[in-house]
């Protein structure tokens, strides 16, 4: 996969901020994103996770 700058990326949200706004516990949306339904980038040497606000909204619509 080709390397993307930050700027490209979006804003990006840890998985607490998008458990909040999904009114979900966070290990859910760490769930939805080790199935794939949520993608997500690792960062950091400890590999936290990272969502972009446009793959939530996504999320968001495709499962109203």
């Amino acid at each position: 996969m080709a390397s993307m700058a930050i700027h490209e990326l979006g804003p990006m949200l840890t998985a607490t901020e998008v458990a909040d706004m999904l009114h979900l516990h966070v290990n859910t949306v760490k769930r939805l994103g080790d199935r794939g339904e949520l993608p997500f980038y690792r960062v950091c040497k400890r590999g936290d996770r990272r969502f972009r606000l446009d793959d939530v909204m996504k999320f968001l619509t495709q499962n109203r």
